[in-house]
């Protein structure tokens, strides 16, 4: 079980891939360490399933709590559902790795990385990407590989090649390329507002790393005396797409061509030829080829028909620059957009529509409690901004199950939540827990930047302070040989039948979020650049519209927000105001009527909905945590007496007791002679004990009004023996 190790040494970080010892069942395995992180990678494949029309690629990557030394919290004690930050990776596995497997192939796959051990100085990510290459190139599948990925950070001037986590916290960027020998296959980023000239050069400088990991899969791959198994396409019967691009193309044409019609109108036209042609075959001879092979394969006609409309769109905007919808290759769809759509119950609303993309998003305020605790391998325990996008079936005009989140709405959601975070307000100033839900309500193309745009706009009419308001766009790539055409604000027809999807989304100084996603097997960085910089006066031309709905942030927030006040107390006195049992900070909130936040480093954040209340809680938690002086003089009232004297709440929430013998320069023989509940004294600190308790006196302490009550008559008092 020794196994063979290669070590890949770039930037003072060392990345170890040992093949041969671990899964010996799996078609291919590699364990991929740097650091104490490990992340063991294998790809299995199977025979495909009859029926199946497209690839059944299954990419998961499984989180173990004990790779960080943890026990799981569940009430089961052990990993269940993946936590949303797996589902992540999982997906960002799935991504390159997908457009790198032949078109043809039905065979299932499935890559499972998982994490055994976390060192928080090395995120497992990006190595579990690499090594889903490197398992695959093992197992010997058809894999136009090999593919690999690294992460770019930016601190200060400089970049930094697979950062630790507290150096992406620190750092400015948050860059994931992923690339072939062809190029770059896979971007995903967050950004500070960083300029197009610095996100370019990030991926130029992530994609330099990228290609020494393919170098070192290729060396591994030689040592162990295997040949890379290239995809070879099987040959294809040509009589069905002969046929009907001799009996189609020229109406399919015609109907691309009709710039001012609707997607619903343009639909149905190409669904009328389909049926049109489909009658026509049926209408052959039996022992016709074209009918033969439609009739062995019920699916035949459908995915043919699709080939050959991809083919001629393509055409169209190669040859003649213009789309489907008689748009300029660099043209955004018509935009409107509206804010407080709905009741003020819900905090802020905006909706934002782009061609025929609606989305309208939610924004609500909440207290730190809000805050999502995450139980996954990260070294941040909580999130205090989320984003939810949901995608029901009649945004498209289908009908389905309505089911729990899948991947696809836990990656947008992630996507548009990433874009935001950098232009909200810092957590000392704006204490709120803040939840964006993004409802699709209809779909034509790139609904996580609508769910961006209506997220600022939802955000800005619940009254949240953004630095900078956030849109964004989603670009593609028609490319045929060296023929490329970068479209701006693609729909989807565009989407379907293109060869990238890029969303980039960001505000006027800069870029915030990139997720590009390929169809082919890389581009070139040159050409990434083009298509960023192109995304550019998309973005800006957006959110000028967006402008119109809403210019800066509402100055009041919705009378049915939660009102806050944050303020900072000695991380030492936490305790003085929990009290035993919580019994303290729950008297305040029952007294109040308020809810109390306290974190470990001392901020305190009340919440109500009643700003006096909220005052008065704070005043009560600032008496209690004031330090009281010896000499100092205080005016309270008489809370409560006892037989050897009478406390006094010279502060909110903090007593002091008044001994008998401190009553008066005179004796006093019974408390109530001298003082009753509901008094009002003024009181000077005669000392504070080795128990922290303070001892209050009278005497020698003049009373403020009129109505003080009288010295007692002394009582003799007999001489000593």
């Amino acid at each position: 079980m020794q196994g063979k190790t290669q070590s890949i040494s770039f930037d003072g970080r060392e990345i170890r891939l040992t093949t041969g010892r671990y899964a010996p069942q799996a078609g291919g395995s590699v364990m991929m360490e740097c650091g104490d992180t490990a992340v063991l990678v294998t790809a299995t494949r199977s025979t495909g399933r009859e029926g199946i029309d497209f690839l059944p690629l299954i990419c998961d990557y499984e989180e173990r709590l004990y790779a960080a030394g943890r026990i799981p919290g569940s009430f089961m004690r052990r990993e269940t559902r993946p936590p949303e930050r797996a589902t992540l990776i999982a997906r960002l596995i799935d991504r390159p790795m997908r457009p790198l497997f032949p078109s043809w192939m039905r065979d299932d796959i499935q890559i499972v990385a998982t994490c055994l051990s976390l060192d928080e100085r090395v995120p497992a990510d990006v190595l579990a990407v690499t090594g889903a290459s490197m398992a695959t190139l093992l197992a010997e599948i058809p894999f136009l590989g090999p593919m690999a990925a690294v992460r770019v950070g930016l601190l200060g001037d400089d970049f930094v090649l697979n950062p630790s986590y507290r150096e992406i916290e620190r750092g400015d960027l948050d860059l994931v390329v992923a690339g072939t020998p062809d190029g770059v296959v896979m971007v995903e980023a967050g950004a500070n507002q960083l300029s197009e000239q610095d996100v370019i050069e990030a991926i130029d400088f992530g994609y330099e790393a990228v290609c020494e990991l393919i170098t070192a899969q290729q060396s591994i791959l030689k040592d162990a005396e295997l040949e890379q198994v290239k995809p070879e396409d099987p040959a294809e019967d040509k009589t069905l797409p002969t046929y009907l691009e001799k009996n189609c193309s020229k109406p399919i044409g015609e109907v691309l061509k009709q710039f001012d019609q609707s997607k619903a109108d343009r639909d149905s036209k190409l669904e009328s030829i389909k049926a049109e042609v489909n009658k026509s075959i049926e209408g052959l001879k039996e022992d016709n080829a074209v009918r033969k092979a439609v009739a062995s394969n019920n699916k035949l006609l459908g995915t043919s028909f699709k080939a050959l409309t991809k083919k001629l769109m393509r055409d169209q905007i190669l040859k003649d620059g213009k789309r489907v919808d008689g748009r300029k290759l660099d043209e955004v769809r018509t935009i409107n957009s509206a804010v407080g759509v709905l009741p003020k119950r819900v905090h802020g609303s905006g909706l934002f529509q782009r061609g025929l993309t609606q989305v309208l998003s939610t924004a609500t305020l909440g207290t730190p409690s809000d805050a999502q605790e995450m139980d996954d391998l990260n070294p941040n325990t909580e999130k205090t901004y989320l984003h939810h996008y949901n995608f029901p079936p009649f945004s498209v005009g289908e009908t389905r199950p309505m089911r729990s989140p899948g991947r696809r709405e836990i990656g947008h959601g992630a996507l548009a939540e990433r874009a935001i975070s950098p232009v909200l307000p810092a957590k000392d100033t704006f204490p709120y827990v803040l939840r964006v839900v993004s409802e699709v309500l209809s779909s034509n193309g790139s609904t996580s930047m609508g769910s961006v745009c209506g997220s600022t706009l939802a955000l800005m009419d619940a009254g949240v302070p953004l630095k900078a308001p956030v849109g964004g766009a989603a670009m593609g790539l028609i490319k045929e040989g060296d023929e490329v055409r970068i479209l701006t604000d693609i729909q989807g027809i565009e989407d379907f039948l293109g060869d990238m999807d890029f969303k980039v989304a960001g505000t006027e100084k800069g870029i915030t979020a990139l997720q590009m996603d390929m169809k082919i097997t890389g581009l070139s960085v040159p050409t990434v650049a083009e298509a960023v910089n192109q995304a550019k006066p998309a973005r800006i031309h957006i959110l000028e519209k967006m402008r119109e709905a809403i210019d800066v942030p509402r100055e009041s927030l919705s009378p049915h927000a939660p009102r806050l006040l944050s303020f900072r107390i000695d991380p030492e006195l936490i305790g003085t105001v929990i009290g035993p049992g919580g019994r303290t900070i729950k008297g305040i909130t029952e007294r109040t009527n308020t809810k109390i936040d306290i974190e470990d480093g001392g901020i305190v954040t009340i919440a109500s909905h009643d700003g006096a209340a909220a005052e008065e809680a704070q005043r009560i938690i600032e008496g209690l945590t004031r330090k009281v002086n010896e000499g100092e003089v205080f005016t309270g009232s008489i809370t409560r007496i006892i037989p050897i004297g009478a406390f006094v709440e010279i502060l909110p929430g903090k007593e002091g007791m008044i001994h008998i013998s401190q009553l008066s320069e005179a004796r006093v023989e019974k408390v109530e002679d001298v003082v009753k509940v509901g008094d009002v004294v003024t009181v000077r600190v005669r000392e504070i004990d080795n128990r922290g308790r303070i001892n209050l006196t009278l005497r020698g302490v003049p009373q403020m009004g009129e109505d003080s009550r009288p010295e007692p008559t002394p009582t003799p008092v007999a001489p000593l023996p």
